[in-house]
């Protein structure tokens, strides 16, 4: 989508070193969208600080995946599903494309619904005339991209990041937890069936699968090809601090929710419904805050429904070599959340079912990223190290096994 162009010429001076950085800013929003709030704030309003433990570990992984992501495109010039692709048979091809085709269409049905939420908490609109217009505002962003260069798109999704940040931190400056109740939600533990469905689907709202297959793209349309080692080790140092910067903020960001609503919703009736945390934050936080949660809800959902239709076009053409107009693939992820919004399905359970979706989707993501970026004679000296090697069998058993719990909770009820 973005053209691609040879890689900059380095210099070592601090500013032309920042001018390296965005690509992780934009994978970022992913791990900030409507589904994290809806998966925070209902872990925050039913069990307080217990699950921040699991945004921090969500978090770490992230930054992992997301950085061998960027270092595969870096090394190889080539995005994970182009490799994907050219490492399987035809039928086995086809079934990867469609499930992580799955995972992002639940990510978009988790934007747009999203997006129609904080339309109608801040004018009073329909959720289903909600959902139209953020899906219509999200090509006008994906143009922006395709017109005026990935740097563009870089600074508009960076906007929405600081109004995110912002609209999501506001409630914590009025009301701040006390630091000893937030510790205590850094102990690994869970309290029922429920819990492990809301640790579940945090882990599918934090770590993006989608998002996964797209930053070896977005470094590779930054940065492009072919470069020598020397400018590699460059572009690699430089993607470190990216991905630490713009995860890291991310990663505040989702803990600042689950503690929002722990703090503020808990105990609160309707509170684990963004609608109720929305109503809730306005009694007890005042008006201008509710403004500023709504905010940010509206602007990630802009965001990141942009970055979602991005990946989706990446993983297609990566895959199966084949383009589609943006503005189809558009009409054919947005029909099922105007649908959802307009049978009235509950719209913060439809976001968190959505992160669900996502959480089966990881190991597909992260088992074939580490098989790449393992692979000597695809990386060479850039092969990841041992220690590497084991945060990624490590973060891959930690989902599987969440994963598995949750079938077993789906067949015994």
């Amino acid at each position: 989508m973005v053209r691609r162009v040879q890689g900059p010429v380095l210099r070592r001076s601090v500013l032309a070193r920042s001018a390296l950085l965005g690509p992780a800013f934009v994978a970022a929003i992913a791990y900030v969208d409507p589904g994290n709030v809806a998966a925070n704030v209902t872990a925050g309003a039913r069990y307080g600080f217990l699950l921040v433990w699991v945004l921090v570990v969500a978090g770490v992984i992230a930054m992992l995946v997301q950085y061998q992501s960027a270092k595969l495109g870096v090394v190889t010039g080539r995005s994970v599903p182009e490799l994907v692709g050219e490492r399987l048979g035809r039928g086995a091809r086809i079934g990867y494309w469609l499930q992580a085709e799955v995972v992002a269409a639940a990510t978009d049905l988790a934007e747009v619904i999203g997006g129609a939420i904080a339309l109608n908490l801040l004018f009073g609109l329909p959720l289903v005339v909600g959902g139209v217009i953020i899906a219509v505002v999200s090509l006008i962003i994906l143009a922006i991209a395709s017109r005026r260069g990935q740097r563009s798109f870089e600074l508009v999704v960076g906007g929405f990041l600081v109004v995110i940040v912002v609209g999501f931190l506001a409630g914590l400056v009025v009301n701040a937890p006390s630091p000893s109740d937030v510790a205590g939600g850094l102990i690994p533990r869970l309290h029922g069936r429920e819990s492990v469905l809301l640790a579940a689907g945090m882990f599918g709202a934090t770590v993006m699968p989608h998002v996964v297959y797209l930053h070896s793209t977005l470094v590779i349309d930054r940065h492009g090809s072919g470069h020598s080692a020397p400018v590699v080790r460059k572009l690699l140092g430089a993607t470190r601090v990216d991905v630490l910067v713009a995860l890291g903020i991310a990663g505040l960001v989702n803990i600042a929710l689950l503690v929002l609503a722990a703090q503020n919703l808990r105990h609160v009736p309707g509170t684990d419904t963004i609608d109720g945390a929305y109503h809730a934050v306005r009694h007890s936080l005042g008006p201008l805050i509710a403004v500023f949660f709504a905010a940010g809800l509206l602007a990630s959902s802009l965001a990141s429904t942009a970055v979602g239709s991005y990946a989706g076009a990446a993983i297609m053409q990566g895959m199966l070599h084949i383009r589609v107009p943006m503005i189809i693939r558009r009409l054919v992820v947005v029909i099922p959340a105007l649908i959802v919004l307009g049978v009235g399905v509950e719209p913060t359970w439809a976001l968190v079912v959505s992160q669900v979706v996502l959480s089966f989707g990881i190991p597909f993501a992260i088992i074939a990223l580490a098989r790449l970026t393992s692979d000597r004679t695809l990386m060479g000296e850039f092969t990841d190290r041992p220690l590497l090697r084991w945060a990624s069998v490590v973060s891959t058993i930690v989902i599987v096994v969440l994963n598995v719990a949750l079938i077993v909770l789906a067949f015994t009820g």
